[in-house]
């Protein structure tokens, strides 16, 4: 299993809309083969000394069953049609890809 953390920062003015863009898209990539989870989140506060938060930083958590399934899920028609929606919402994205040991 392939896990994602992709951390995108979204222009303050313009969370709530991508993330209501996000999950918009969310049913289709559930449907994809080799996805196992798919979904958005964002920082809760706690007392918890070593959290940093971020209100602008919008986590997405996802699992693969293959580095493939992940490749195709990249290239995915509903995809494009997602970044072209949000390409003005975001500062920057950056991406772990992780796997057990």
């Amino acid at each position: 299993m392939i896990t994602v953390i992709a951390s995108i920062e979204i222009k303050p003015e313009s969370v709530i809309e991508f993330i209501q863009i996000f999950r918009e898209n969310v049913p289709k990539v559930l449907e994809e083969d080799g996805c196992i989870e798919y979904y958005p989140t964002v920082d809760v506060e706690t007392d918890i000394s070593a959290q940093v938060t971020d209100p602008s930083v919008v986590t997405i958590v996802e699992a693969w069953d293959s580095i493939e399934a992940l490749k195709r899920h990249l290239v995915a028609p509903h995809m494009n049609t997602y970044r072209e929606k949000v390409k003005d919402l975001i500062v920057s994205v950056s991406l772990k890809i992780l796997q057990s040991v």
